[in-house]
């Protein structure tokens, strides 16, 4: 149940995100989710894409650091709670959250949230155990 995520270092300088998503247009590759977080020189983006090899081997060509790296999609009821209930489980049994970010697909439908754990597999082993409904990587890349 896991889900290859991009992870590209970008500087800090005006107009690399756009070469970025430039490239990945021209090479007809759909971005799913995104998340950017900066330090002061660089930036990493972390995408989830229709075609992470392709897209890893696309942006390495045009110069990028890439690292492929396995994420979970989890999905969360798009309701008060929702995520609490989620992260509730997760917290009883001493799972780390390093890192997640979310995306709802369609308005009133329910959020995907992007998770990386510090112990991946024991996270999906809790996920599975408590009810929470994992998204399989082909739905992720076929949204």
């Amino acid at each position: 149940m896991l889900v290859e995520q991009i992870a590209v270092f970008v500087e800090n300088k005006p107009g690399r995100l756009a070469a970025i998503t430039k490239i990945l247009a021209d090479n007809k590759i759909n971005i799913r989710a995104l998340s950017v977080a900066d330090t002061a020189d660089f930036g990493i983006l972390r995408l989830i894409v229709d075609n992470p090899q392709k897209a890893a081997k696309c942006l390495q060509d045009g110069g990028f650091t890439v690292v492929v790296t396995e994420v979970v999609a989890i999905e969360v009821e798009d309701r008060i709670g929702g995520l609490a209930t989620v992260l509730g489980h997760l917290a009883d049994a001493g799972v780390s959250v390093e890192y997640m970010y979310a995306f709802v697909n369609r308005s009133g439908e329910n959020a995907i949230i992007i998770s990386r754990f510090e112990h991946m597999d024991n996270a999906v082993k809790v996920l599975e155990g408590t009810g929470v409904k994992l998204v399989s990587k082909e739905q992720i890349y076929s949204m």
